[in-house]
């Protein structure tokens, strides 16, 4: 296995616009060689996707999801570069998963950088305080609240989640294959979703197994 560099990662992230683990990885699995990685990524279609994040998306839909038991409704936007490509049927077919992914697994937000900061705070300060209190290192503390951090946002952040219906990839893994196959930029904008009673005291239920269950059904 070749051992890779930050300034080839970096090379070749300038080159391609991929992200850092994209770009590790296939300098890993072709021994280094710039060019070959750079096929790696256009091949996986990553370096095509994130070319296109850049280009005005202006149309796409508005699309609905009710819950068959009506106690959990989500809308949801999601924006393409042209009309002809909104009424795609892979499109609609992603934008109709991504509301069931949204009503499955109630993320807070679609990329971390709309996380709430106060609410990243508190969740640190959680962290720290937990490595501290078991002992563990100052110095390693930061480097294991980082880590749990990250996690978090695996689970709150809608791009970061699993996809529901593909749960070895993450929901930004599968929009940058739509793109790919598509050739527009297509971004997920906002989404609302609602449960009935939320806030008000009630019984708990799986909504999150019931709606995963009929989606991979």
């Amino acid at each position: 296995m070749a051992k890779v560099s930050s300034a080839e990662i970096k090379e070749l992230r300038q080159r391609t616009g991929a992200g850092i683990k994209a770009c590790k990885k296939a300098l890993i699995e072709v021994d280094g060689d710039m060019d070959k990685a750079i096929e790696y990524l256009r091949k996986k279609g990553l370096a095509a996707a994130a070319k296109k994040a850049g280009r005005l998306a202006s149309e796409g839909a508005v699309t609905s999801y009710i819950h068959a038991n009506g106690r959990v409704g989500v809308l949801l936007e999601v924006n393409c570069e042209t009309d002809f490509v909104g009424k795609n049927d892979d499109f609609r077919a992603f934008c109709r998963d991504i509301c069931l992914q949204i009503a499955a697994m109630s993320p807070d937000c679609v990329r971390r950088e709309e996380m709430d900061q106060a609410a990243v705070e508190k969740e640190r300060a959680i962290h720290r305080e937990k490595a501290l209190a078991s002992g563990k290192p100052e110095k390693i503390v930061d480097r294991i609240v980082d880590g749990q951090i990250n996690k978090w946002y695996s689970e709150r952040v809608l791009l970061e989640q699993k996809h529901v219906k593909e749960d070895k990839k993450t929901v930004e893994q599968v929009l940058k294959e739509l793109i790919s196959k598509i050739g527009e930029n297509i971004q997920i904008r906002r989404f609302v979703r609602y449960e009935l009673g939320e806030g008000l005291e009630k019984k708990t239920e799986n909504f999150a197994a019931e709606v995963a269950a009929q989606l991979k059904g």
